[in-house]
């Protein structure tokens, strides 16, 4: 358990590191919230999600994958409230501040989703 947990975090320490900064070399407009903070946190609630369903397949591994589910939703709902100033409360974000806000939360998605279904696999 301690090893998968240990991978996982270099993986999205090494994933951050590299699309933050491909993203951050791409862009060339000023955005209206700050691009590290919209990574760090999706870099960070993809270790706390992946931890919260590592231990809870040890204890309950039949219900690991509603585990999953509601972390999504708790995810999803935490980043409104997060970002609802800086991000929400204009009347239309440009397409560079939508796909700023977009590509972070696929690409960590993707990352945990895949680490989640081995987890879930393997149990």
């Amino acid at each position: 358990m301690t090893k998968r947990i240990l991978y996982f975090v270099i993986a999205i320490a090494v994933l951050f590191a590299l699309t933050f900064s491909l993203h951050n070399y791409l862009n060339d407009s000023t955005l209206s919230y700050s691009l590290l903070q919209v990574y760090s946190f999706h870099a960070i609630a993809a270790l706390l999600v992946y931890v919260s369903i590592e231990l809870l397949a040890t204890t309950l591994p039949n219900q690991a994958g509603y585990g999953y589910l509601m972390m999504m939703f708790f995810k999803i709902g935490i980043f409104l409230l997060m970002f609802q100033e800086s991000v929400f409360e204009k009347d239309s974000l440009t397409q560079q501040e939508r796909i700023g806000l977009v590509v972070p939360l696929f690409i960590f998605l993707m990352a945990e989703a895949v680490a989640v279904g081995k987890l879930l696999n393997s149990k």
